[in-house]
């Protein structure tokens, strides 16, 4: 069965097609964050726009040809509800006029289910679930204890800042560059993160901070400028790297032993640090805790997460019409 995807969540407009649930046929994804880089952050106004403008494109680039497609699966939230709502509208006229069944999919579990798209072995409830899930990303940082992909849990969430968040200013901080994971990963690998030392909130829950970190950052690089030992931007990066990583990864594994569970999946877009990705196998190798982690080009927003989850969903609960509305704050419905 060939599934059609459309995510427009944030400032990526993609979309894919995928055969039974892992199999990409297509995956085009067209993202506006040059026209956010000088303002070091993602404009709503901007990102729908660039929605409006190229979701069509996106649309033929994919090669789609609608007469073999099955369903039609949107991301209907969380995001920026202006995003959404372009994608929405897009999926309910392309539904109608077709006459194919849309199914509506929650943009996080979306991620969780990026690792077995192309995978080497068929996604099997039975070999995954029950699993603790983390969501990585510039908008959201959480931990969900998934039954399966429809009877869940929320373990903990940011109270502040999202990781990628936090990762793209201080990348402003330094003076570095915007997206801020490649350039803080890129720096970090030029220092040492034992020569300045952070540390993220020690909250005793499964809930996240990095408003803090993200202070540290700004009063040592304010220091760096007038000391005359000027600490080098790459140990600085390294250590902020470090300290993310470190909770990031203590958390997950904590609360599979918590749950008593044995399977973790990671996903979203900080997940494509190299750095993350080698710490979270290394402790999870340790704990004997299976990891499921997606492969690089599915780690950041794309549709072949949505179409690949909603072969999954085909039920009354997921199927939508066109009263279908996007839910901006949603988290776990």
């Amino acid at each position: 069965m060939l599934i059609l995807g459309i995510e427009t969540s944030c400032d990526e407009t993609a979309i894919a097609v995928v055969e039974n649930g892992q199999r990409v046929i297509s995956n085009v994804v067209f993202s506006s964050v040059f026209s956010h880089k000088r303002f070091w952050g993602v404009v709503p106004e901007i990102a729908v726009r660039v929605h409006l403008q190229k979701i069509n494109w996106v649309l033929k680039k994919a090669g789609v040809n609608l007469k073999e497609i099955g369903a039609i699966a949107v991301t209907y939230g969380p995001g920026l509800i202006g995003a959404l709502l372009i994608g929405v509208c897009f999926a309910k006229g392309l539904a109608f006029s077709k006459k194919i069944p849309l199914i509506k999919v929650n943009h996080l579990l979306a991620h969780l289910y990026s690792p077995f798209l192309n995978s080497s072995s068929e996604f099997s409830p039975e070999g995954v679930f029950p699993a603790v899930g983390m969501v990585i990303s510039g908008g959201h940082t959480g931990l969900i204890y998934l039954r399966n992909f429809e009877d869940y849990q929320l373990l903990g969430q940011t109270r502040d800042d999202a990781a990628g968040e936090a990762f793209d200013k201080v990348a402003k901080i330094l003076n570095l560059a915007y997206p801020g994971g490649p350039v803080i990963e890129k720096s970090a690998l030029r220092g040492d993160g034992r020569r300045v030392r952070f540390n993220c909130a020690n909250l005793k829950d499964f809930d996240f901070s990095f408003s803090g970190i993200k202070t540290a950052v700004l009063y040592k690089a304010r220091r760096q400028k007038t000391e005359d030992r000027r600490q080098k931007t790459e140990d600085i990066a390294a250590g902020f790297q470090k300290a993310v990583v470190d909770v990031l990864v203590e958390k997950a594994i904590a609360a599979c032993l918590f749950k008593r569970c044995r399977n973790l999946i990671l996903g979203g877009g900080v997940t494509a640090n190299s750095y993350l990705k080698k710490e979270m196998f290394r402790k999870a190798a340790e704990q004997g805790i299976e990891l499921f982690y997606p492969l690089f080009q599915f780690c950041a927003d794309n549709a072949a997460m949505v179409a690949g989850l909603a072969y999954h969903l085909q039920n009354e609960k997921h199927f939508a019409g066109l009263d279908l509305t996007p839910c901006a704050d949603l988290i776990i419905d």
